[in-house]
């Protein structure tokens, strides 16, 4: 085979924010059967292409932009989002989401947990979740650690014991539903549908959460790499504060990558690995246009079919018994 990777990422921008923008309009007055878009906006580079997608399909005024911080939030992610909105002409709350947080206890069940493997652990410290540093040469890939540093001192990390991860998890996943649950309430306040914004690394790979960022009425750039959604970014005008970010998760109270809590490789070159996976291409080939080793693309092959294995659940729409007929057939879209 002879496929370059770097040109089968390239995208035609403006024929690309047609077809979305087309869509998009076409999904709104016959599906949703709604006004307008809500887009919850992280200050994320997809966030904001999303919006930008959505202000060009139905007009800013027609979009309504959420901010929804809580206590473990970066700063940036507000001020990001905010010049974001500003740009595009977009309506905009922001709502702080920690008193719902703390009424279903999130940050006590996830640090009562944290507390069972490091019993020192106390509420004012930082923390989040990292896989192995050494993940790409080990056969470790998917055990998780907890880092934790107190405030003033120094880092340490502990690998966690299965049931802590669920659980530190599961607590960390009220961010997610929360958000949603709000995106919802709007939407429905305003006789909207929602954006949802994972690109095709997230939901490929299942990194989103279920009934959480994982709900959507239309997900305008689950089909685009990571790489592509940068294309896009710099075609639409997205703030270059925004594109020039490095991708985080903005979940935990330490600073966290997402290579760091669920890649095996930096997003850049995870989007030409999940490429060439997708092309067919064998290991060699890829190693020889990402510099990395035959060994690492191999590796990292295997972590993709595992996470496509395991994240399966999340696309999984309700299962029924029987089947019951509907007026209005469910169309060929996604169900993340």
């Amino acid at each position: 085979m002879n496929i370059q990777i770097a040109e089968g990422l390239r995208i035609d921008p403006v024929a690309v924010t047609e077809a979305i923008v087309a869509s998009m309009r076409r999904h709104l007055a016959d599906d949703f059967k709604r006004r307008g878009y809500v887009v919850a906006m992280s200050g994320g580079v997809d966030s904001s292409v999303c919006a930008a997608l959505a202000a060009r399909a139905v007009g800013p005024e027609r979009v309504f932009g959420l901010f929804l911080p809580e206590h473990e939030s970066d700063p940036l992610s507000l001020r990001l989002a905010t010049e974001c909105a500003h740009r595009f002409g977009i309506p905009h709350i922001t709502e702080d989401i920690a008193p719902i947080l703390e009424a279903a206890r999130c940050y006590e069940r996830r640090n009562d947990a944290i507390r069972r493997v490091i019993p020192e652990f106390r509420d004012d410290w930082g923390c989040k979740l990292s896989l192995p540093s050494d993940r790409l040469e080990s056969a470790r890939i998917n055990v998780s650690y907890i880092v934790v540093q107190p405030p003033g001192g120094t880092e340490a990390r502990v690998r966690l014991p299965a049931a802590e991860y669920r659980e530190i998890v599961a607590a960390s996943n009220f961010k997610q539903r929360t958000r949603t649950m709000l995106a919802d309430f709007h939407a429905d306040r305003l006789h909207y549908a929602v954006v949802g914004t994972p690109n095709r690394l997230e939901y490929d790979q299942g990194f989103f959460v279920k009934g959480g960022d994982g709900l959507a009425d239309m997900k305008p750039i689950a089909h685009l790499y990571k790489s592509q959604v940068y294309q896009l970014a710099e075609f639409l005008g997205v703030p270059s504060g925004v594109t020039d970010r490095p991708p985080t998760t903005d979940t935990f109270s330490l600073p966290q990558s997402q290579e760091e809590f669920y890649y095996l490789l930096p997003t850049p070159q995870l989007d030409r690995v999940l490429y060439a996976h997708g092309a067919g291409l064998p290991p060699h080939e890829v190693a020889a246009q990402t510099g990395l080793t035959t060994a690492q693309v191999e590796a990292t092959y295997r972590d993709i079919e595992q996470k496509r294995t395991t994240t399966r659940y999340l696309h999984l729409s309700p299962r029924l018994v029987a089947r019951v007929p509907l007026l209005a057939p469910e169309g060929p879209g996604d169900t993340a």
